[in-house]
């Protein structure tokens, strides 16, 4: 079978790797796509993400879905050939964050796809990948396998919303319009958010960010943009620079949230940390989620809008290029990997759209 596999910086490849067969309590997906990530790209382009480095070689990849092939000796989930998503956290269940609720931060978590520990995690850029049974959800009716394919990056967008608590009626700044940028935007839309205000560099990404439901998209380098906000209640930095927790901290009123959700570069940040003392802000961090899962499915089977969002699928055979296509945000928002259709797709490659997130509708709008 073909396997995405990053070797060292700038060194990905699609590898023959033998079929895998499902142990004790595992379940063996066939993978039909599998979404590129930031922390994909990072691997690929630094050789790590944030203080994670590569040791070894590794399958990239923890945005997967596809269909149930079999199940090993002891267990039990959804009958083969139901369509799935992959929750791709195995929290350890014993460790002190574990008995306090908060999973997506075990100390010894094992996360598909991550360098996080060594030996490394294999991830799901696979034709095929076995993980515990207990991990693969069953699509709610309606909801396609591509569309699912959004399933693990919004519910990091949900995640993210949950740390900054209620958003019922508040005016929320997301800095960065990347892929978890725009479902962010969706996200704090589902729940309530009254006003919501996107920046970024690229006028492609704002385009995106107003079809998920953004009211305000802002250049981030233009400081006479009228777009900018005074002041704002609640403010989710998802791009991952310095200079976007900076605008948050800026932004965000006397005794407001800020959640950093985007990894930022390795080693010191520097930010306006007075500011945190003098206006009493409240600086979250988010990483990963844990029962966010099923709630981002049952988002995504509620909205068609989401598939505005899928820029391109790309067969896994030009994995590189969909990496190069995924990495140009002036063309792209969120591309998948196709390990079904090794002819690939009438989209497959080009960057073409899924859409038209510059039209009338998107997410977030009336019925949403």
């Amino acid at each position: 079978m073909r396997a995405c596999v990053i070797h060292a910086q700038g060194d990905l490849r699609v590898e023959e790797a033998p079929e895998p067969e499902p142990g004790p309590g595992q379940a063996l997906v066939a993978v039909r796509y599998g979404g590129v990530c930031g922390s994909d790209l990072h691997y690929w382009r630094h050789g790590g993400v944030g203080d994670f480095r590569l040791r070894e070689p590794m399958v990239l990849g923890h945005e997967v879905v596809g269909t149930v092939v079999s199940y090993g000796p002891g267990a039990t989930g959804p009958a083969p050939g139901t369509a799935v998503a992959v929750h791709p956290a195995t929290p350890c269940g014993t460790c002190p964050e574990c008995a306090d609720g908060r999973e997506n931060v075990c100390r010894d978590t094992r996360y598909l796809g991550s360098a996080a520990r060594f030996p490394h995690v294999q991830g799901g850029f696979a034709a095929r990948v076995t993980v515990p049974a207990g991990q693969v959800r069953p699509l709610p009716t309606g909801l396609d396998l591509r569309r699912a394919a959004l399933a693990e990056p919004l519910s990091v967008a949900l995640h993210a919303v949950r740390r900054a608590g209620d958003v019922t009626g508040r005016h929320v700044l997301v800095t960065g319009a990347g892929p978890i940028g725009c479902l962010v935007v969706a996200a704090v839309r589902a729940a309530g958010a009254a006003r919501v205000t996107v920046t970024d560099l690229v006028p492609r990404a704002l385009r995106y960010a107003s079809a998920a439901g953004a009211d305000t998209v802002v250049r981030a380098d233009d400081p006479v943009d009228p777009g900018w906000p005074t002041e704002v209640d609640v403010a989710v930095e998802a791009s991952g620079v310095a200079a976007g927790l900076d605008a948050c901290l800026r932004l965000v009123r006397r005794g407001g949230v800020v959640v950093q959700l985007g990894m930022l570069p390795p080693g010191q940040s520097p930010f306006a940390g007075n500011l945190v003392v003098s206006r009493e802000i409240e600086l979250r961090g988010a990483f990963r989620f844990g029962t966010e899962f099923d709630g981002a499915l049952r988002l995504l089977a509620a909205e068609p809008a989401f598939d505005e969002l899928v820029s391109a699928v790309v067969p896994v055979r030009d994995a590189e290029a969909a990496f190069a296509l995924a990495a140009d945000r002036t063309r792209s928002c969120k591309v998948l990997l196709d390990f079904g259709d090794p002819e690939g797709r009438e989209d497959a490659g080009d960057g073409a759209d899924v859409g038209d997130p510059g039209g009338p509708g998107g997410l977030g709008g009336p019925g949403s």
